[in-house]
């Protein structure tokens, strides 16, 4: 008798047997298109040039294909203006027929292609002969090339004998915007490439093509201090970076301040000459830009005939070449005056306006400016404090030691900056003063070639091409992290000490590395981060312990209570903390001297100011008010009575921790200010877009005794909110800083406008009962009208703010 199978089980049976049979063609369907995605393999593949005279940039993306896959596999790939037979090639091109070849160029119809755009190209890899596949470099013009060799470049998976490429690739593009920069200024007071010789600079251009970079910047006059570490004169050198910029078909500018009277005509005439001898110094120049102001305090009225002057002298020279002028400095009547003289005389010379920091709102210059002229951004991607774009909400524990000019890489932030005005522009050249900001070059080059390029894509290639392939995911996210470091209260932030194990881990996986100035950037950053969040809480903690000292004075006597707090105080230095990760920055810094010249000390690296990226000389400034009490400690001391000395002692232990039912804000610190109002987005908008951001000063070069407190400011905060007050108490709003406190609670002026103070006085506000009524607190501040007048360093400020409850 037959055996007897339930239904059941032959549904099973048969969902089995059809599952299998499609996992089976699903296996033959993954193992053909896995043989379709097969890398390429490049390793004996050959450069085929057109043959004959070719233009400097086109003959330079081979030579720099070339070159640099030799320096990261070893390989070096032949070259020919024939094409080879039975062998892998490489055909780079401008022109859509070379004879000479015997091949058909893939070109495709339609003018409005990308790869027929200015500086586009198409990259497409033809596998029609698996014995001789051709990776296409098509460029739109010359310069298309280069940009195609540097995209090619990127998407390399190579190592040492190896260089792969995905199989299918396709691409054309072209750039969104024309104008696409760096400022690489050769003077004393960059930070790194006053020290490098011409081949360094040779270098790091080709290196800023890979992005899509078009234009460098020198500065040629500004700032002619001896510098003990500058090899190359500077006439030579700027002569140089010209033909530099010619053989890789780049265009040259130069920014030219006159931080001198146009009004003296002995000065003015030199400074003509030096200009005219500048121009016929460079086999290639593009633009000569002059800011209006930052250096230089000269009326319109002087500016522009003399650049009108400077036209006389640029224009015989290098006919195509162009004046730019930034509103920087200028009040709106000159701004207006410029306008009105561009609409009537409409000069040729000019070829526009540039957007500098602390210029005219960007969306309002665009809208006035005749259409006859280009726009161009010069964003500062260098600084982190006291700039145009300064980190939102900086820790002041960064502040004080990382400071303005730091290994700053964030991608993120500038990714939004860069795609909020560019709109409005034609494109820019940054304000750069070393590689300590080499990813941000990277950055604002990728979107300036294409703004919907995602931040985390741009970081993977960077890492590609200047890391190693095997950590390019990982140095991306590492890269990210470090701008994350950065973001809200060091303290409690915790992923510090994830992103210091993720780079150790990383340092593990590629110690090849170790030597590569990019690398060693990375590194300092995530060591130097965690030994400063060690620093602060350790010191956070010594002074909370002193202040509780100090506090028992009464019964310790004053100058015990001093010098007990001062001991567990100097703990700092005595006891310091995680000296190992000290000894790694140490390490670094003078590994990033030897690679690249960074200058991380004014006194071991002849960095040209202490706030010129001399971070390692701040890598153990107090991080709490341990110098400020040292400095009190000997005023209390002469005060004739003990009640006197105790009173102030009192004062100070409770500074920040007032009794229970009042309040205390640090307004400008991160960590300290939590009734303050802010944006609750991580990137507020920018320029003049902003909302308030504190002020994180720098007095006496960085080394000020100052209580920390106020060494930070806003004018003013959006408000201080205090929910939940008692509405049958009694409070004083008490306001520290400097000027006047135009105070509002809910709206209401308060008090005495005329009131004025230095930094560290206070005035107090008694709170109406009105106000308490509903149990809730808003603090507004008013800005003076009549500072207009003062440098922006005396305009009155808010540094800190109590609410004390009788």
């Amino acid at each position: 008798m037959p055996l007897r199978i339930p239904f059941s089980q032959y549904v099973v049976e048969a969902q089995y047997n059809w599952s299998l049979a499609i996992l089976v063609v699903l296996g033959f369907i993954a193992v053909a298109h896995g043989q379709s995605r097969k890398p390429l393999d490049l390793s004996g593949a050959v450069v085929v040039t057109r043959p004959g005279d070719l233009s400097n940039a086109e003959s330079s993306a081979a030579v720099v294909l070339i070159e640099e896959i030799e320096k990261r596999t070893g390989i070096r790939l032949e070259t020919s203006t024939e094409w080879p037979e039975g062998q892998p090639v490489i055909a780079i091109t401008s022109r859509t027929e070379v004879p000479a070849w015997g091949q058909e160029i893939p070109c495709r119809e339609g003018g409005d292609l990308p790869e027929k755009q200015t500086d586009g190209f198409r990259l497409y890899v033809d596998l029609k002969k698996p014995s001789s596949p051709v990776v296409w470099v098509f460029g739109a013009d010359p310069r298309g090339t280069l940009y195609g060799v540097g995209t090619l470049l990127r998407k390399l998976n190579w190592g040492a004998g190896e260089i792969l490429l995905s199989g299918e690739y396709d691409v054309a593009t072209s750039p969104a915007y024309p104008i696409r920069g760096h400022q690489l200024g050769f003077r004393p007071q960059a930070n790194s490439w006053d020290a490098w010789t011409v081949d360094q600079f040779d270098q790091y251009i080709r290196e800023l093509t890979f992005f899509g970079a078009n234009s460098v910047e020198n500065i040629p006059f500004h700032d002619e201090r001896d510098e003990p570490l500058m090899i190359v004169p500077r006439r030579e050198m700027n002569r140089k970076m010209s033909e530099i910029c010619d053989r890789y078909g780049l265009d040259y500018w130069v920014w030219t301040p006159a931080d001198y009277d146009l009004g003296d005509p002995e000065a003015r005439a030199e400074a003509l000459d030096k200009h005219e001898e500048l121009y016929r110094d460079c086999k290639e120049l593009t633009g000569v830009f002059f800011p209006g102001g930052d250096p230089g305090d000269n009326p319109a009225k002087s500016v522009i005939p003399f650049l009108e002057d400077i036209a006389k002298r640029l224009l015989p020279i290098h006919p195509d070449a162009r004046v730019w002028l930034s509103l920087q400095h200028f009040n709106r009547k000159e701004i207006k005056w410029i306008i009105e003289y561009l609409e009537t005389e409409s000069p040729d010379w000019l070829g526009g306006l540039i957007a500098g920091p602390s210029a005219p709102p960007i969306p309002s210059v665009r809208k006035i400016l005749p259409k006859k002229y280009q726009y161009r951004l010069y964003p500062d991607i260098t600084h982190n404090k006291i700039c145009q774009y300064p980190v939102p909400w900086w820790d002041q524990a960064y502040a004080l030691t990382l400071g303005r000019e730091s290994i700053n890489p964030r991608p993120a932030h500038y990714a939004y900056i860069h795609n909020w005005f560019a709109p409005y522009s034609d494109g820019f050249i940054s304000y750069s003063d070393g590689v300590h900001d080499d990813v941000n070059k990277a950055v604002w080059s990728a979107l300036g070639w294409n703004p919907e390029s995602q931040v985390r894509d741009i970081l993977v290639e960077y890492s590609r091409v200047f890391f190693d392939p095997k950590v390019a995911e990982g140095s991306a996210d590492g890269l990210l992290s470090l701008e994350k470091n950065w973001r809200g209260s060091l303290m409690d932030n915790g992923a510090v000490e994830g992103a210091l194990l993720y780079w150790q881990q990383l340092e593990r996986k590629a110690p090849k590395l170790e030597s590569n100035w990019r690398w060693q950037m990375c590194l300092v950053r995530a060591y130097y981060d965690a030994y400063i969040r060690h620093r602060l809480i350790n010191e956070t903690e010594l002074e909370r312990v002193a202040n509780s000292i100090l506090a028992k004075c009464e019964s310790l006597g004053a100058e015990s209570a001093m010098a007990e707090a001062l001991g567990v105080l100097n703990q700092a230095v005595e006891e310091p903390v995680s000296a190992d990760l000290q000894r790694r920055i140490y390490d670094l810094c003078e590994k990033l001297f030897q690679s690249c010249g960074l200058q991380t000390s004014v006194p071991m690296y002849h960095a040209s100011g202490a706030e010129r990226g001399a971070f390692l000389d701040f890598v153990d400034y107090p991080l709490n008010n341990r110098w400020w009490l040292e400095d009190e400690f000997k005023k209390i001391a002469g005060f004739a009575t003990e009640e006197e000395k105790c009173e102030r002692l009192n004062e100070i232990a409770a500074w920040e921790s007032p009794p229970l039912g009042s309040y205390y804000d640090d307004v400008g610190n991160t960590a300290k200010s939590p009734r303050v109002k802010r944006s609750e987005f991580v990137f507020t908008e920018p320029g003049e877009e902003f909302r308030p951001e504190p002020t994180l000063w720098w007095w006496d070069d960085g080394m000020s005794r100052a209580r920390l407190s106020w060494q930070t400011s806003m004018n003013y905060p959006e408000a201080v909110v205090y929910d939940g007050v008692d509405p049958d108490g009694s409070y004083t709003v008490r306001c520290g800083g400097y000027g006047k406190f135009l105070l509002r609670i809910d709206g209401e002026l308060i008090g005495d406008a005329a009131e004025q103070v230095e930094m560290g006085g206070v005035v107090n506000f008694p709170v109406p009962a009105k106000h308490l009524e509903d149990r809730k607190l808003v603090l507004t501040w008013d800005t003076p009208t009549d500072e207009g007048h003062l440098n922006w360093r005396q305009h009155s400020r808010l540094s800190e703010v109590w609410l004390l409850k009788e």
